[in-house]
């Protein structure tokens, strides 16, 4: 929240605030005062004949940054590059994001502050520790107040007790599922035996105690991996350390040849 501009490559989520015959201007939701352009050529795949059959004004919308200019204040978007599961983990964590700062609010104005205080005081140091505001509330609720004790800059007793009661009070611990398909394939002559071993060293993949991992056969030469975790960074996280074990190791092997898809919910 405290950038200026977004990153080229970026997913980005806003409103449309105006839909011209070349294209449509966006209002960047997580950056303040900002807006970017999406290009009639840049809404959909394929041609378009009316480009309010695609996109409408007051539209929410996901999108993927493709150039930032800051000098001019301009930022280049594009809605059809941005894939599904990013526009669905995106519209998660805006929602996450929302709920956080609901909740640091209330935290600032039971101590008789305001919001801006809050973000002063202390939301900034958990994103910069955490990475997001709602993953820093989560983690008080299983690590405990002392997480607070770990970042950059103290902060007041006051406020410490203040968010930790706040987050133990609020926040509901749930899990994501995320899924793909793992193809493993050698022409060792002990190849079942392999892949068996490759899929066992896989798991070893995962860094995270809460992160759970299952793999199930579901048709030569096909495995399903299924990660549960508290929130879609750390399951998407591991799917891809899982995915690219496996296929690491069949690659040493003669013959050996592994891919993974992503599945899409």
């Amino acid at each position: 929240m405290r950038k200026d501009f977004p990153e080229e490559g970026d997913i980005v989520i806003g409103n449309v605030t105006d839909v011209k015959a070349f294209g449509a201007f966006i209002e960047l939701l997580e950056y303040p005062g900002k807006e970017g352009m999406v290009h009639i050529s840049e809404v959909s795949s394929g041609w378009i004949k009316n480009i309010r059959d695609h996109i409408k004004k007051g539209q929410r919308v996901v999108a993927k940054v493709m150039r930032v200019n800051p000098g001019k204040n301009q930022i280049d978007l594009s809605l059809k590059r941005a894939t599904d599961q990013q526009k669905k983990s995106k519209v998660q964590e805006w929602k996450k994001f929302q709920r956080a700062e609901k909740l640091l609010q209330f935290a600032s104005e039971k101590l008789g502050k305001t919001l801006e205080d809050g973000w002063e005081a202390v939301g900034y140091l958990l994103v910069d520790k955490f990475g997001e505001l709602y993953d820093a509330f989560e983690s008080m609720v299983i690590e405990g107040k002392e997480v607070l004790d770990e970042l950059e800059t103290p902060v007041s007793k006051e406020w410490a007790d203040m968010i930790y009661e706040v987050a133990c009070e609020n926040i509901e611990l749930s899990n994501v599922k995320v899924d793909g398909i793992l193809t493993l394939t050698t022409t060792e002559p002990s190849g079942v035996k392999v892949i068996k071993n490759g899929l066992k060293k896989a798991f070893k993949a995962n860094p995270y105690e809460d992160v759970k991992v299952n793999i199930t056969y579901v048709g030569a030469p096909k495995y399903r991996i299924e990660v549960i975790a508290p929130d879609y960074k750390s399951g998407e996280e591991v799917l891809r350390r899982v995915a690219e074990e496996a296929i690491e190791y069949i690659k040493d092997y003669k013959g050996g040849q592994g891919s993974f898809v992503r599945v899409e919910e």
